[in-house]
């Protein structure tokens, strides 16, 4: 399938003057037509750059209306956008310049001290700060008439979206244009989306959740947008209000902070349909305390390789299928499996595997990894499920021992990895365990070496400036050996067992 038309230029001729997106922060707005013109003008100025169909854009921001703006230039250009996360340390995002081989860097100025003095980063030809994309249009503004407009194919890439990898380091994710197109359609079938909609995206840029759960969906559509880059509770509640605003995206987290606001029973939010969650379960109680506040919520699984929006539970069937992450989304086929790769029966556990125009195409430049994700034309998600008689799914466990951290993906693998290269660690092994307010973080085991003597403020010093704050640990216990098999591998299971006892225990002397 041919990609000739981009969205913004459609909306343009159908509603030049509605408003697409606006910073709620700073009142800034742009409307379909601006977003239009200006898309045109950035990408004549990049293409005068060099650059070409499938050169790769790195960004380093928060969402604002330049960034979302770039998914116009790679709409008429083919570049391939590879969003970067600034909650992570400057190691962690050079590996993924390393990785991506941007011929860009666009970076908020805000954060560009994470990326100065990086091998990589100092070596790209084109860094640009993304406060000075608008000013790119005053060099295009008269020849924009000769923008080489490319003809992109529905397995063009459009994101690497770069996750936790299992082996210690980040994988990219490819997500096409394709993906985008066919997620959008799943999602107007399911949430009934029209150009009438206007939603916040609090969510950031470097999840695919950010993106593609109601953004894309919604400029699909000619919907608006308003954007908030940083999740504020009572910020949010007073905009939902103000803005009249018909959808919502958000994890259970944020939820929970926004009951317990004291602005919660003062805001009328009677033109919300319903909120759409997902990264994690949403606990009963709080389903059953907006829906007294009169807000519907919908629960729904998906992952940064597929969709996202993948499965979706209606919310009249919230309280009589609770814990369920719904029924399949349009234009996509599952199938749950056992150890051999055979269809599980009714109601047994089975690994999760989907198939369709929403799934990715691999990693980047990661052949193994993606031969290791497919079983034929099925995409594994690693993720074990069972089915009711009626269809509905359920999430039972991770197979690959992710945990869920406020919304955040933390793999252990990857943390292990940072920790053990670091002086006095001889062994390591993370686990998820429960916590009150982001739902899960981290336990660590850990074995010192030689004579060295380690304590908890000693270990989060040294994640200081290699890791993420989300993915520390937050608790730690000391020991001689780690628990392991026969094998000599790590008995994960025993260690969540020996983690969830000190857990107790130090809760206890609390």
């Amino acid at each position: 399938m041919h990609y000739t038309k981009d969205w913004f230029s459609k909306w343009a001729m159908y509603e030049p003057d509605k408003v697409a997106i606006r910073e709620a922060d700073s009142g800034r707005e742009i409307t379909y037509g601006e977003l239009n013109k200006r898309s045109d003008l950035v990408a004549f100025a990049f293409q005068q750059l060099g650059l070409q169909k499938g050169d790769r854009v790195a960004i380093l921001s928060e969402f604002c209306l330049e960034y979302v703006l770039l998914l116009g230039v790679a709409q008429r250009l083919g570049i391939i956008l590879v969003p970067l996360n600034y909650r992570l340390s400057g190691r962690e995002l050079d590996y993924i310049l390393y990785n991506s081989s941007p011929k860009m860097v666009i970076t908020d100025l805000a954060y560009r001290h994470l990326l100065n003095g990086q091998d990589y980063y100092e070596a790209i030809q084109h860094r640009l700060s993304i406060q000075d994309i608008f000013k790119l249009e005053e060099y295009a503004e008269k020849e924009v008439r000769l923008l080489k407009r490319e003809e992109l194919e529905e397995n063009d890439p459009l994101f690497i979206l770069y996750t936790s990898g299992t082996t210690g380091f980040p994988k990219g994710a490819l997500y096409t244009h394709g993906m985008m197109f066919w997620n959008s359609v799943n999602t107007e079938i399911t949430l009934t989306v029209t150009s009438n909609d206007h939603t916040i995206v609090c969510m950031p840029p470097f999840h695919t959740g950010g993106w593609n759960v109601l953004l894309t969906p919604l400029l699909m559509h000619g919907a608006c947008i308003t954007l908030m880059p940083k999740f504020d509770a009572d910020k949010v509640l007073k905009e939902l209000e103000e803005q009249k605003i018909t959808l919502f995206m958000a994890v259970p987290t944020m939820l929970k902070m926004m009951a317990d606001s004291p602005l919660f029973e003062e805001v009328d939010l009677s033109p919300l349909r319903y909120f759409i969650v997902g990264g994690e379960a949403m606990p009963i109680p709080l389903i059953e305390q907006w829906a007294n506040k009169g807000v519907m919520v919908r629960q729904g699984f998906g992952l940064t390789e597929a969709g996202p929006n993948i499965t979706s539970l209606h919310h009249r069937d919230a309280i009589r299928k609770k814990g369920s992450i719904g029924l399949p989304n349009f234009y996509i086929e599952t199938r749950l499996v056992d150890d051999k790769g055979e269809d599980v029966k009714e109601g047994e556990v089975g690994e999760f595997l989907i198939k369709g125009p929403i799934v990715t195409p691999g990693y980047w430049k990661n052949p193994e990894a993606t031969a290791q994700a497919f079983y034929g034309e099925w995409f594994r998600t690693g993720d074990l499920l069972k089915q009711d008689r009626e269809g509905y799914l359920y999430v039972m466990d991770r197979i690959k021992h992710m945990y869920i951290s406020g919304g955040e993906n933390v793999y252990p693998a990857e943390v292990e990895h940072a920790l053990r290269e670091q002086e006095g660690i001889k062994e390591i092994a993370i686990v998820g365990v429960p916590d009150e307010k982001w739902g899960e973080t981290g336990f660590a085991l850990i074995v010192g070496e030689g004579e060295t003597v380690l304590t908890e403020d000693i270990v989060l010093q040294k994640c200081q400036g290699i890791l993420a704050r989300y993915k520390q640990p937050r608790h730690f216990y000391f020991v001689n050996e780690l628990p392991k098999g026969d094998t000599g591998k790590i008995n994960r299971k025993e260690v969540k067992k020996i983690a969830l006892e000190q857990l107790a225990q130090q809760t206890a002397n609390v």
